[in-house]
């Protein structure tokens, strides 16, 4: 097993527990056979991905049940680093359980996030955070394999930083919503740009499609010649348009506006706070993430009565299919 060397005896601190553990003790590595999925009831899939940057390369085992699409059990085989080897382990459990399409929304930031040993501390150096981007592509590579299609397929949006998968439609809104103004203020909100940095600008270790440095320039005259008139979508209801169909920016704006409303004086009041940290679609569900501040965090309503009022409230006043989802 061929682990990252260390350097001045400190490299480890960079590194969360939960990384090291699963270094040394992956709980999905191993094989799975033709005999061993049929024994489990499920169809086998078996994808392979490699990493021209540093070699590496992960092999992936689903047992997929062909009548529901969820994968029954997964395992994987790397050949690389011991950051790998974690990520890869992690990346394999993560898929069970879910079905073959709930499988491809994981990403290499989601891999990386059930490695932190606390929210706020990375798991991993940043020249490692590449070795959660294959254990991401492989899930790709197995998904197109058992649905029949291509890769590149199941890539729907353009993703300018790899290293944290961040992608076009994400930066633009970020930098609208946010009203951000330089690089830095993008990967401090993105984490696009804090990695391998070739996304950055030209003259990377590799060329890009796009750059932050043009992005952001684009977007700020788009800003300029739209008056950021996404605010024109609210009205003293909520909204004109169905919560639904609204961009990331509009959502948000729509969330933000009736929190403010009727939710955030009653927690302030009461020494806390909260705020809206991301806002996807999940199936029938518009999933929206939260975190408590102040008295709020470890409150005891935070997770009962204070949780379903501002469930309530959103539903009520946006749309019925949102969920609340604190973190």
């Amino acid at each position: 097993m061929g682990f990252d060397s260390l350097v001045g005896g400190t490299i480890w601190d960079e590194y969360s527990q939960k990384v090291q553990d699963r270094m040394n003790t992956p709980l999905n590595m191993g094989e799975i056979t033709e005999e061993q999925a049929k024994e489990i009831g499920g169809k086998l899939i078996v994808a392979d991905f490699g990493a021209e940057s540093c070699g590496d390369a992960v092999r992936l085992y689903w047992v997929v049940d062909e009548e529901t699409d969820i994968i029954k059990t997964a395992k994987f085989k790397s050949f690389g680093c011991g950051t790998a080897i974690a990520s890869s382990d992690v990346m394999a459990e993560l898929t069970i359980g879910k079905t073959v399409k709930e499988a491809v929304k994981i990403t290499n930031i989601d891999v990386e996030f059930a490695m932190r040993d606390n929210p706020e501390t990375p798991a991993v150096p940043p020249q490692k955070m590449h070795c959660s981007v294959m254990a991401y592509d492989v899930i790709k590579k197995a998904a197109a394999q058992y649905m029949g299609v291509e890769f590149d397929s199941l890539e729907d949006e353009i993703i300018v930083c790899e290293c944290a998968r961040v992608s076009l439609g994400t930066l633009k809104e970020v930098i609208k919503l946010n009203d951000l103004k330089t690089i830095e203020e993008i990967t401090d909100y993105t984490k696009a740009g804090a990695f391998c940095k070739s996304c950055i600008r030209p003259g990377g270790h590799e060329d890009r499609d796009y750059y932050l440095v043009d992005i952001l320039k684009e977007t700020r005259d788009e800003m300029a010649v739209e008056g950021l008139q996404t605010s024109t979508n609210l009205t003293d209801s909520g909204t004109d348009i169905a919560f639904a169909q609204m961009t990331l920016v509009q959502k948000l704006k729509n969330v933000e506006k009736v929190l403010d409303e009727n939710i955030r004086q009653m927690l302030i009041m009461d020494g806390g706070n909260m705020e809206v940290l991301d806002i996807k679609e999940n199936g029938a569900n518009i999933d929206i993430y939260i975190r408590y501040l102040g008295a709020c965090n470890g409150c005891a309503s935070s997770a009962g009565g204070t949780l379903y009022a501002i469930e309530s409230v959103l539903k009520d006043k946006l749309d019925e299919s949102i969920r609340v989802l604190p973190i």
